[in-house]
């Protein structure tokens, strides 16, 4: 049934001979009462929301009674019950009869029968490549496939504002065809109003949810039987022929229930009920409904810069109905005005232009925000809060000093000279409150893994930029904590330093999944270190080979796997000691603790078989201590006695036929 389908499907494609790309229909049947959807649903937006997928599918989520029907009236599903009803049931209870004719698994009798379910361009999501039709399934690479069939049809659909008032909008759609097309059942023109985010403060169902993206409210036209919708859409040529183009318009009320106008749009899309195929759609996206409305959209700066200064550029968005003619941008870094920007021409409404602004500086090296507000809109701003918006960047020059120590200890962060780039303006790099290294403090940085659902997203931490010229080859040491959520979650922390402000990075450490936890098993829920057990933190120590130079950056840079969250501290950054050894890659993990010790350290490391020889020396490389230990493949611990050293800082290399690795250890009395 699978391949016959799909052979169907490509044939199509090669009938219409088009030259068209395809912007594909993504139709979720998810529900309000419905506990997996809940669970699905963010994840699926964040993907729909990627800037390789919003180019080249638009989505529309219908809000079905599976498992059962909300009881509150201003639910989604009862506001719109009878057009989504026709939408989801099967044909012979009198609906459009998705599913119907086709089933991965054998016949159905037709309907959406679970929910969440996804269709792509009216067809099931394994047509495309995706193990089955829930959403959870559904990927960019997927996504992609169906981008690859091409469409017969352009549409174009223009929206606009019939009144002050913003009670309607006309939709004025025309379809051209590229290619020829036969259609092997009615054609329709179907449109769908939706709203773009909803955000209720009670939740309307029973699992949980609250905020809906995409939701549908209205279709046009409909008709009807009584209350009972019988169709949706309009009739198209069942014919065309290259250059054939058909326009229309639509006037479309909006209902008395929308939350929001101005995050209302409309998704038209052109199905063939023959085979249930979308060859093509477009989406007319929201509106505001201010009259003068600049929307500073968003503010590009250079992530890192060490020259005198930068050139930004800001996009702003007329989300209102009247043009704009002129406006002022005032640029701040780090709170404090710049020289404002006046900018002057004709954004239409709807429309969006990007400039360049006058020259930004800091008079300090770290991080930075930059911001802009627009102020003095020709006509007089109706909504000012989307007048402003921001970014950071990294100012590479000015190094100061040749060492770094920090703990977190203070509650500024990122601290002073640090920086971060978040491109995503997500979860990044913050402050921890209630863990700190080894259980010595309760400070440190930590990474938020678990809640960010954007996998793939990289974050970045930057230490000042040292003056590393004027002794051997720097060294990074740094402890760091990090618990697995799945035994397949692969956080994944780097370290990379460059010499050339930026221009390119030498890589000298990478850990990811099992190699990068010091928990030995898995939390399942979000992972903070346990003060009472050291163990659960490692200290790295990182020589930056060919870094002695005059001016270093160096960043950590995490990368997420919606895992569990990672931690930083103690970061100390210093010139070579002398008698130490260069930290070498092994296969293995080595932990000491507790860290700092008084009359005994243990050395606990995994993955190492055999005969491990263990050795500590002095920062003058003094050997204070041989010993060797059996080792299986498993957890293998190593007692050492030194209630007899002097207190201060020691090195423990650890030797195995695995490799080699080398660990501090402060020994304090």
């Amino acid at each position: 049934m699978k391949k016959n389908l799909l052979l169907g499907f490509l044939s199509a494609s090669c009938i219409m001979s088009a030259q068209t790309p395809r912007m594909s229909l993504f139709e979720e049947f998810t529900g309000e009462t419905c506990p997996p959807c809940a669970a699905t649903n963010p994840g699926l937006n964040t993907l729909l929301a990627l800037p390789e997928n919003t180019a080249i599918v638009i989505p529309i989520k219908w809000q079905v009674p599976i498992p059962s029907a909300p009881s509150n009236t201003w639910s989604l599903y009862r506001t719109n019950k009878a057009e989504i009803d026709w939408r989801y049931r099967s044909s012979t209870s009198g609906g459009y009869g998705y599913q119907s004719q086709w089933t991965q698994g054998g016949t159905v009798s037709g309907g959406i029968n679970s929910a969440p379910t996804g269709l792509i361009d009216g067809q099931h999501q394994w047509v495309f490549g995706a193990s089955s039709d829930h959403p959870a399934g559904l990927t960019s690479a997927v996504l992609a496939t169906a981008h690859t069939y091409t469409s017969a049809f352009s549409i174009t659909m223009d929206r606009s504002w019939t009144d002050a008032s913003a009670s309607t909008v006309n939709l004025t759609i025309t379809v051209k065809a590229t290619a020829p097309f036969q259609a092997t059942g009615n054609l329709m023109f179907r449109t769908v109003m939706v709203e773009r985010l909803i955000q209720f403060s009670v939740q309307p169902g029973t699992n949980g949810e609250k905020n809906f993206e995409d939701a549908a409210i209205a279709s046009f036209p409909t008709t009807k039987t009584g209350t009972v919708v019988t169709g949706m859409g309009t009739a198209l040529p069942g014919t065309w022929t290259v250059g054939q183009t058909q326009t229309f318009t639509l006037s479309c009320p909006l209902p008395a229930y929308v939350r929001k106008k101005s995050e209302v749009a409309f998704v038209g899309f052109i199905q063939d009920d023959g085979n249930k195929t979308v060859a093509q759609a477009v989406r007319a996206d929201k509106q505001g409904t201010d009259a003068i409305d600049a929307h500073a959209v968003s503010v590009n700066a250079p992530v890192i810069y060490c020259n005198s200064g930068f050139t930004p550029t800001l996009q702003v968005h007329n989300n209102g109905t009247s043009a704009i003619t002129d406006f002022t941008v005032t640029p701040y870094v780090d709170g404090v005005a710049g020289t404002p920007f006046s900018w002057n021409g004709n954004l239409a409404n709807g429309a969006f232009t990007t400039f360049t602004m006058n020259t930004v500086s800091a008079t300090q090296a770290g991080g930075h925000t930059f911001s802009v507000q627009i102020t003095n809109v020709a006509g007089g701003e109706s909504n000012v809060t989307n007048n402003g918006t921001s970014t950071s960047f990294y100012q590479g020059t000015g190094t100061k000093g040749s060492s770094v120590t920090e703990g977190f200890v203070q509650t500024s962060f990122p601290p002073t000279l640090f920086g971060i780039n978040n491109a995503d303006n997500g979860y990044t790099w913050t402050r921890c409150g209630t863990a700190g290294g080894f259980g010595n403090s309760t400070e440190s940085a930590m990474y938020n893994a678990f809640k960010n659902s954007s996998k793939g997203d990289k974050d970045e931490l930057y230490l000042p930029p040292m003056n590393m010229s004027n002794g051997a080859d720097p060294v990074l040491e740094f402890d760091v904590a990090y618990a697995q959520r799945l035994s397949t979650s692969a956080e994944r922390l780097e370290v990379f330093a460059s010499d050339d402000c930026g221009t390119t990075w030498t890589k000298f450490y990478d850990q990811t999944g099992n190699s990068l936890a010091t928990l030995l098993t898995l939390a399942a829920g979000s992972y903070t270190p346990d003060q009472m057990d050291q163990s659960q933190w490692r200290t790295e120590q990182i020589f930056l080979t060919g870094m002695n130079k005059a001016s270093v950056l160096i960043k950590f840079v995490v990368t997420n796997d919606n895992g569990n969250n990672v931690y930083l501290d103690n970061i100390n950054l210093h010139q070579s000691l002398t008698g130490l050894k260069e930290r070498s890659t092994a296969a293995f993990n080595a932990v000491v603790y507790p860290n700092p010790a008084n009359n005994a350290a243990n050395v606990r490391f995994t993955g190492a078989s055999g005969t491990v020889k263990i050795t500590v020396t002095t920062v003058a490389g003094q050997i204070v201590y041989t010993g060797s230990v059996e080792a299986n493949a498993g957890i293998t611990d190593a007692n050492i006695e030194t209630s007899h050293l002097a207190s201060g800082l020691y090195q423990i290399t650890v030797e195995t036929s695995q490799g080699k690795v080398t660990r501090k250890l402060n020994v304090t009395h």
